[in-house]
């Protein structure tokens, strides 16, 4: 249906006269009454009642007009809608993270990002390097928080890296003295850690660590998220080495202490090299800005 007449009809349900109607719209009385007769005869129903004197709307277009105005003002908002889309400003982007992230780099770019783009939906999603990466490549997220991979990500993906920061080491409270400081005399204790299979950088940084210091790795336990692997040393099951930014997650019964010559973990922005989506060019510039 031509949007045309549905405007004029707009316009002379709001003034309730053609004359008026005609000068708001820009255009002469005659062709604004035929515009209506024509519209009248499509639907097959009246839309006013007319008189020498008064113009008024039928039941028929009344209840009509309820349904034609958000009609036409959403069609209406179609251009500025795309513009938004084009410059990034609305729609969605699909991020995920790895649960290190959420104590570091995670809070400060999901809220520098909706500063910027307040339109822009973000859907969060936690998932381990792994996972990310083969999500990334199936176009499941648009970018994902992961710890940087000892070898090079698929040419399918580009890489930001964002945050190197060293490891610590959690032990649980009970087993530490007041005033120390160091955990190293900690790292012959057994082991919590993430799996190979899923986090296999972060895995291999704490075990060439532990071996460059001749310390034989004794797991005790392994977990794929970092919040249980801090229940469980806080249970007195072991010790974990974790990012330093994990001091951000107190919890009773733990105590993250410092290591020499502690080992550097990278963390980084990927996406698919071939996206363009406006919306992923945003948080890539706020990412930079980060980095």
């Amino acid at each position: 249906m031509d949007l045309r007449p549905l405007r004029h009809f707009i316009a002379v349900a709001d003034t309730l006269h053609f004359g008026q109607a005609a000068q708001r719209l820009g255009m002469t009385q005659p062709p604004l009454s035929q515009s209506i007769l024509a519209l009248e005869r499509e639907l097959g129903a009246p839309l006013f009642i007319r008189s020498k004197r008064n113009v008024a709307l039928t039941a028929f277009g009344r209840q009509w007009l309820e349904h034609v105005r958000p009609a036409v003002e959403a069609v209406s908002a179609l251009p500025d809608i795309a513009r938004r889309l084009r410059d990034g400003s609305a729609g969605q982007i699909g991020l995920s993270f790895v649960s290190t992230a959420d104590y570091s780099l995670l809070p400060a770019l999901v809220r520098d990002y909706a500063a910027r783009f307040p339109e822009v939906e973000i859907a969060l999603t936690e998932a381990t390097s792994d996972v990310q990466i083969a999500d990334l490549i199936d176009g499941v997220n648009d970018a994902g928080i992961l710890i940087a991979p000892d070898g090079a990500l698929p040419d399918a993906l580009a890489y930001m890296p964002l945050l190197r920061e060293p490891l610590v080491v959690a032990v649980p409270e009970g087993w530490v003295a007041d005033d120390q400081a160091q955990g190293d005399p900690w790292l012959d204790r057994p082991l919590i850690l993430f799996p190979r299979r899923v986090a296999p950088a972060f895995h291999d940084l704490v075990s060439g660590y532990l071996a460059g210091r001749g310390q034989p790795l004794l797991i005790r336990q392994e977990a794929i998220q970092m919040q249980t692997i801090i229940s469980l040393v806080s249970a007195g099951m072991g010790i974990a080495l974790v990012p330093a930014s994990l001091r951000n997650l107190a919890r009773t019964g733990v105590r993250y202490l410092d290591l020499q010559d502690a080992p550097i973990l990278e963390t980084g922005l990927a996406w698919r090299r071939d996206d363009d989506g406006a919306t992923l060019a945003g948080l890539l510039g706020v990412a930079h800005a980060m980095a």
